[in-house]
């Protein structure tokens, strides 16, 4: 871990604000390979770490706090090698262990099974595999991953089949994003044009209603993230030369220590109990207040720097986006209904005039 934090601080740290601007490139992903960490969820017959929840969630806070666009690229990546790395008992691909060994970056493209029948990449039958077509709304890390993980759903069964997906002629960029937030994380909408995926690289098929309830134990739930950003603000405020601006450190720092612990006790209290909707409102309610932090600190943080704080070298502007990304990042229905409704409720509990 001692490794991690210092790359974090001697590395991406100071180099965030022109990765913001000129993008996560190849290098930093060798990098974070040198590290281990495009396996570190993978056992020791991978050359993985076989790393916990805990030490993950560290990690993922090091690296949110230090560069939030090198964070999401990697952060594709990571959490499908766990889940490959659920898989190590039995026969695997060679693509597949190529990811487990490191030796490939992944990208994600699974987040619109969320939109479904809306929205969504389809998934039919074909002799020995499946065909996916259809565009992916996000994939972060485009021009670096060699591999996709997509969900598609066939509709008349409504089975979500995920599966590796090697990037070629028929996967592309559909058009460019602009996003006004983590623009460095080289994120694209991506064509399907009928990809054949053959069926020893789908990695689960489920149906819609067994995925939608294990997607609330990861969109349900603040993560290490949230706090890692949190933390990169906190210690901007801290260090700031107006007493004020630390005075706002110092109240907010117990009250996000205990969003988290909350948070991560709340988490692995759902893992435990087979996820789903087990404490769900109490789960949602500490995500939104965990949004509602950042919200706050990130605005103090460009309060207390004034007008520079608005310039593109200053990373109080940076630190300020970033927190709005983490506000729709993963937000399913349940999300955005708690954090609307939370809105909805601040003008009547505020003191009149």
């Amino acid at each position: 871990m001692s490794r991690v934090e210092d790359y974090a601080e001697q590395v991406l740290r100071p180099d965030a604000l022109r990765t913001e601007r000129e993008g996560v490139g190849p290098a930093r992903i060798g990098e974070l390979r040198e590290l281990g960490l495009l396996n570190h969820l993978a056992p020791a017959e991978f050359g993985g770490q076989g790393l916990g929840r805990d030490d993950d969630r560290r990690i993922h806070e090091i690296i949110a706090g230090a560069c939030f666009n090198t964070w999401l690229v990697w952060a594709q990546h990571a959490p499908l090698t766990g889940r490959l790395a659920d898989r190590a008992g039995t026969p695997l691909p060679a693509l597949a262990r190529k990811v487990l060994t490191g030796e490939i970056l992944l990208g994600a493209g699974i987040s619109d099974v969320r939109g479904y029948p809306r929205r969504y990449i389809a998934a039919t039958r074909a002799d020995g595999g499946w065909t996916l077509s259809g565009t992916i709304s996000w994939v972060s890390g485009w021009g670096l991953s060699q591999v996709l993980t997509v969900a598609g759903v066939e509709k008349d069964t409504e089975t979500v089949v995920t599966a590796l997906v090697e990037i070629g002629e028929r996967t592309r960029a559909a058009a460019p994003l602009h996003l006004a937030v983590l623009d460095g994380s080289r994120t694209e909408r991506v064509q399907l044009d009928d990809v054949f995926v053959p069926d020893e690289l789908v990695i689960s098929r489920r149906t819609l209603e067994q995925t939608r309830f294990d997607d609330l134990a990861v969109a349900s739930d603040a993560r290490g993230h949230h706090f890692g950003l949190a933390e990169t603000v906190l210690r901007e405020l801290g260090e700031h030369p107006d007493p004020l601006a630390r005075a706002v450190a110092t109240a907010w720092r117990p009250r996000v220590a205990r969003i988290r612990e909350t948070a991560y006790a709340l988490a692995d209290e759902a893992a435990a109990t087979g996820g789903g909707t087990h404490r769900l409102e109490e789960r949602l309610a500490t995500k939104v207040a965990s949004g509602e932090a950042l919200s706050t600190l990130t605005r103090a943080l460009v309060v207390a720097r004034a007008g520079r704080g608005l310039a593109g070298d200053d990373t109080a502007q940076l630190h300020a986006r970033s927190a709005l990304f983490i506000l729709v990042q993963g937000q399913s229905t349940d999300v955005r209904r708690a954090q609307l409704t939370h809105l909805a409720a601040l003008p009547s509990a505020a003191p009149t005039a």
